[in-house]
């Protein structure tokens, strides 16, 4: 008889990573799993927490230490094409500074399974302005990537992230520039990609009431480390939706009822 093999685990892991700027540790031993594929998690956190840090680690864009497995592949352990072919990583800014169109900027998201030398091909061209129409830029895929609004832009390279097609996703504030009715229809489309296309995605935001709409998990970090994992539609769908608290004299606090995997009645700020 063949010996049963275990099945690498699914989802994304996290584990103890640390990543120090010199001396300092700005995230210390975090780890947090999500077994699931097709999960959108939210990173909520104070200013200097290590949001963004965190992003760039799993990215492969800073040093440390501990690891982070995408269905039980150690993301340290790919070479840097084959990263790139799994990770899509997006920047608070693009840093594009160099004229464009929008289809271009778009058609960047392919250059991973590209050869030296070989252009994108007219599927690929295809893909581009569906990704563009699917943002509401249909009619922006010919102008100047540099003359777009903030939010266009943003909207641009959520595009390129949804032509990348890449099965991890990291995003920081993708919706920093985008009006109320924007960001709600960004977060839609990042959960519609989500769920559908069975990838996983780890996002940034701001917004507490904007994460508890639209994440499946939150995790919050404080002080480096992780303070709480949250199940917001988890509690919604046993009938404890997440309420707003707003406690005098103090700013807005948002809370899930009972019991967390972290502690009983875990609090966003």
């Amino acid at each position: 008889m063949m010996p049963q093999t275990t099945p690498p685990p699914a989802g994304l892991c996290v584990q103890d990573l640390t990543v120090r700027y010199g001396a300092a540790a700005v995230l210390q031993g975090v780890s947090f799993s999500v077994p699931v594929p097709g999960q959108l998690i939210g990173l909520l956190g104070v200013n200097g927490s290590g949001k963004t840090t965190l992003l760039k680690a799993a990215a492969g864009l800073l040093p440390h230490t501990g690891q982070c497995l995408l269905d039980g592949v150690p993301l340290e352990s790919l070479s840097t094409r084959r990263l790139a072919q799994t990770v899509s990583y997006i920047p608070q800014q693009s840093g594009i500074s160099v004229s464009l169109s929008a289809r271009e900027v778009v058609l960047m998201g392919f250059n991973p399974r590209l050869g030296v030398l070989q252009s994108p091909t007219a599927a690929m061209r295809a893909a581009a302005d569906e990704a563009l129409r699917t943002v509401g830029l249909a009619n922006k895929a010919g102008q100047d990537y540099l003359t777009l609004s903030g939010g266009e832009k943003q909207l641009c390279i959520l595009a390129r992230t949804i032509a990348e097609d890449a099965p991890l996703l990291l995003l920081d504030e993708p919706d920093s520039a985008l009006d109320l009715a924007n960001r709600s229809r960004m977060t839609a489309l990042l959960a519609q990609l989500v769920h559908t296309g069975g990838k996983t995605a780890l996002v940034c935001l701001h917004d507490p009431a904007l994460a508890l709409d639209s994440c499946d998990i939150l995790v919050v970090l404080q002080g480096g480390g992780v303070a709480a994992v949250l199940h917001p539609r988890t509690c919604r769908a046993a009938g404890s939706p997440c309420r707003r608290v707003r406690p005098a004299g103090a700013a807005a606090r948002y809370r899930l009822p009972g019991p967390t995997p972290s502690g009983p009645a875990a609090a966003v700020r």
